[in-house]
């Protein structure tokens, strides 16, 4: 339940048209609902802004699914379900409504259309890191962002990344997604005046060390105003890009 859910059943209540006891009903999985393998959030939105999210690697298509449909009964639309394969979702969505996107393995639970706001704008070094890419984009529109794609825009031909300057700079917020040697976020970070979220990406030879040579690098950029999430973790980055983008106190268009 979110906050504009729970402002209409206490208004419900107090017009009349809603019993106690219904309005009960509604808050009695406070603060977590128990089903044995997991312990569910319900009012994570209540209190986040967001549902919780579920990750899917480990779990099996049954659980996601027993979750999903236990957070749709209680009113949650738009469920992210990250790092799900393709075998999985194909069982999950026999049992709830789900959209699901491949490429970033991503899905959404209980889709629902709603209004995109602001704009972020996630940039890719190159195609090899369109996965991570997804993920972040993905989870900033679900949770309400609007995002511009610019992927392939890596310093190696860094002319591509200047023919979007006006776009990078109308941005509230950048995702910055790269591996190699990271240096795409302290590029974009010397062109804009807003955050940039740097996301090292397991992309590269052999002395990339699976990312690490990436975020080493993307830790010492040397443009401010620059942070950094885990290796590959484009959720957390669409997440966090989504937070700014949604700040209290800046005008919406």
């Amino acid at each position: 339940m979110d906050r504009e859910a729970l402002l209409r059943a206490l208004n419900a209540v107090r017009d009349g048209e809603m019993t106690p006891e219904a309005a009960a009903g509604l808050l009695d999985r406070a603060p977590f609902e128990d089903i044995g393998f997991a312990k569910i959030d319900h009012h994570r939105q209540l209190r986040n802004g967001a549902s919780e999210v579920i990750y899917g690697a480990g779990k099996t298509a049954a659980q996601i699914a027993a979750i999903a449909s236990r957070m749709i009964a209680a009113g949650s639309e738009n469920i992210l379900i990250t790092r799900m394969d393709p075998e999985k979702a194909a069982q999950v969505e026999k049992a709830v409504p789900l959209r699901y996107e491949a490429v970033a393995r991503v899905g959404v639970a209980n889709p629902k259309e709603h209004p995109l706001v602001g704009r972020v704008v996630v940039a890719s070094g190159g195609t090899s890191d369109l996965a991570v890419c997804e993920e972040a984009a993905l989870t900033a529109e679900t949770l309400g962002s609007r995002v511009i794609r610019l992927y392939d825009v890596g310093v190696a031909g860094l002319h591509r990344l200047l023919a979007h300057v006006e776009e990078l700079q109308s941005a509230r917020c950048v995702v910055a997604v790269a591996g190699m040697e990271g240096a795409l976020a302290s590029v974009v970070g010397g062109l804009v005046d807003c955050p940039v979220v740097a996301v090292p990406t397991s992309v590269g030879y052999g002395a990339n060390f699976g990312g690490l040579s990436a975020l080493l690098s993307m830790l010492n950029a040397c443009a401010s105003g620059v942070s950094v999430v885990n290796i590959d973790n484009g959720f957390g980055a669409g997440y966090l890009a989504n937070r700014i983008n949604r700040m209290k106190g800046i005008g919406e268009n």
